[in-house]
């Protein structure tokens, strides 16, 4: 796949569609998006990267920055930062972003769920304050607006047990549920993932208009394409997707996902990416010696 920092714009297809910018990371094959209002360049920012270096565990900014420099030369004034769940394979630059913007941050309410699930893998009883960390946990059916743009929160679990889409006009953010067609769905195997779940997450998204364009979370390339991709329709999804297309039978996609996932390795940055995104994207606090330190549990995966 490619080394660099690729970013696509999908522009806007009419009055209650925003436009939406892409921008591709290339040492997670994560992406980022830029969602904004064309009428009022108000816009929101989603899955942002906080760069880490697992061997190192140094992190820097340059993607986070990437993603400020592309908002600023597009004239757009960023109202929000979204997360559609904490991720397992980067780091969130959620905190980093509302301490540089004094703007609010969200995710899903069920990053209480999860947390407490985390507190007992990490043995840290007292950590985690998603009501300290965010300023908005939604529910599911919740919505708010960007601009002129409404926007619609579905939960999605499935990847994690709290998960969201963000649906804004003809565009939805999915998050780890769907990759691109050509390479299937995500997995759905870490503490409190669900394969069963992932289907009926992705039923519902693919029940909305034919022509939504879908954002995915990730693109790891597959052996006949090493051109990072992100953006496919439902009606694309729904006749092409290797996992969940039309007429694929709900036994058959649990079976192909777990067995897909016990193949899988845990990402490299999980065990440390968890603690610090159950933060918002905060680190934990500082010692007497002016550095943070994570607690990484062994012989548990």
């Amino acid at each position: 796949m490619s080394n660099d920092a690729i970013t696509r714009h999908s522009p806007s297809t009419g009055p209650d569609s925003p436009d939406v910018w892409g921008i591709y990371e290339p040492d997670t094959g994560s992406i980022q998006y830029i969602c904004a209002c064309p009428t009022t360049k108000r816009a929101a920012l989603i899955d942002v990267v906080w760069n880490f270096d697992p061997k190192s565990f140094g992190t820097d900014t340059r993607s986070m920055d990437q993603v400020l420099k592309l908002a600023e030369e597009n004239g757009l004034s960023i109202a929000m930062i979204l997360d559609t769940h904490p991720h397992a394979d980067h780091l969130m630059a959620s905190a980093q972003l509302k301490e540089r913007l004094g703007i609010p941050n969200a995710i899903g309410a069920k990053i209480r769920e999860i947390s407490a699930l985390w507190r007992d893998i990490y043995n840290t009883p007292e950590a985690f304050d998603p009501e300290r960390d965010f300023d908005h946990l939604f529910e599911d059916g919740d919505s708010f607006r960007i601009g002129d743009l409404g926007v619609r929160v579905m939960l999605s679990p499935g990847h994690t047990l709290g998960s969201i889409t963000y649906v804004c006009g003809d565009a939805a953010f999915v998050h780890d549920t769907l990759m691109m067609p050509d390479a299937g769905t995500s997995r759905a195997d870490f503490p409190g993932g669900s394969a069963d779940d992932l289907w009926q997450s992705i039923q519902d998204i693919l029940s909305l208009p034919d022509d939504t364009r879908l954002y995915v979370g990730h693109d790891y390339g597959t052996k006949d394409r090493d051109v990072p991709a992100w953006e496919a329709t439902i009606a694309e999804h729904k006749a092409q997707n290797k996992h969940v297309k039309s007429g694929t039978d709900k036994d058959d996609f649990i079976k192909t996902r777990q067995d897909r996932d016990a193949t899988l390795a845990l990402p490299n940055r999980m065990l440390a990416a968890l603690q610090i995104n159950l933060r918002g994207g905060r680190l934990p606090d500082a010692e007497g010696d002016g550095h943070s330190y994570l607690k990484i549990p062994v012989d548990k995966f």
